[in-house]
């Protein structure tokens, strides 16, 4: 009822969580430091805002979940990331970075080439509001996200190392370079999409640019504590995307959490392998924040993870 602003209650879609302790998601406007306003939405950790006003009792252990694409958007509503994480302790925020959907053309080509760059720094813009807000505890930020997501992952340990407590990757591109080049057949008629908003992969001067913006030539910088999940038959990100940059952080001695799934491609459809991964990252988010975790228990069971890598990095 649009005259009196008020809604009527008609049924619930996802009747398993009623009665459930989950907790409201709140809209926010975040003005990036060159003025764009970022729609932004933020889930803060269960039992912490007693007053139900966005803002916890004290500032607390933050997961910043970046979404893929980028051309896409985050929305206002159930979201079971959001929601996990809030459960496990986390104030947990989501940014319609420059490049997302959705905000008009403008908006959307203020991401024109500025992968690493300025769509980064709204991200860190975020996490300075959010510090700034008392939302979060600025020594425990973590970054998370999957496709660009986990790109942006990997940029944040690598370009802002300092700015991050741990990262949490799946199927995120290491080199851009790399990335277009292995691109499927069915993405060929976008190419020109991919030359004009993330570089030049015919020049070398353009494939220079393209490194410059990729996290694997920083692996040096990585400080902190990293999980990476990729599945094996993804056709987008392939696997090469994490094997490299784990090989990379291998050959400096830097520690790294590698989680493979043969049956997987972009991102985790199986239900063993997803709850799987959740079980992973909950314990290794729980190692670097502080957040609570459910034992890991039968969660492994019929999925098809293996750990090439690191697995005492995850407790």
């Amino acid at each position: 009822d649009r005259p009196a602003k008020q809604a009527t209650y008609l049924l619930t879609a996802r009747p398993a969580l009623e009665g459930k302790p989950l907790m409201p998601m709140h809209a926010r406007a975040i003005k990036s430091r060159d003025g764009l306003e970022m729609v932004s939405y933020l889930t803060l950790p269960i039992g912490s805002d007693p007053e139900v006003d966005g803002v916890p009792a004290a500032p607390a252990p933050s997961v910043l979940f970046v979404h893929g694409g980028p051309w896409a958007r985050d929305e206002w509503g159930y979201n079971p990331y959001h929601q996990w994480l809030a459960n496990r302790g986390y104030a947990v925020l989501s940014v319609n970075f420059r490049g997302s959907t959705g905000f008009g053309k403008k908006f959307l080509n203020a991401g024109n080439r500025e992968w690493a760059a300025k769509m980064h720094d709204d991200l860190i813009d975020a996490v300075d509001w959010a510090v700034a807000q008392k939302i979060a505890d600025p020594k425990k930020v973590a970054i998370m996200g999957g496709s660009y997501g986990g790109y942006a992952t990997l940029v944040g340990l690598t370009f802002t190392p300092e700015k991050f407590a741990a990262g949490v990757d799946i199927v995120g591109p290491s080199n851009l370079e790399t990335l277009l080049s292995s691109i499927p057949p069915y993405w060929a008629p976008i190419l020109a999409v991919f030359e004009q908003r993330m570089g030049d992969l015919k020049t070398e001067e353009g494939k220079a640019f393209l490194r410059s913006r990729s996290p694997l030539f920083k692996v040096d910088a990585i400080s902190k504590p990293l999980l990476i999940g990729q599945g094996a038959n993804d056709p987008r990100v392939k696997q090469a995307e994490s094997d490299q940059i784990v090989s990379a952080m291998q050959a400096k001695g830097i520690p790294v959490a590698y989680a493979l799934y043969p049956d997987e491609g972009h991102g985790f459809a199986r239900p063993e392998n997803n709850l799987s991964f959740a079980a992973l990252a909950e314990a290794f988010l729980a190692r670097c924040l502080g957040g609570r975790a459910e034992p890991i228990g039968g969660d492994l069971a019929g999925s098809s993870l293996t750990v090439p890598v690191g697995a005492e990095e995850v407790p």
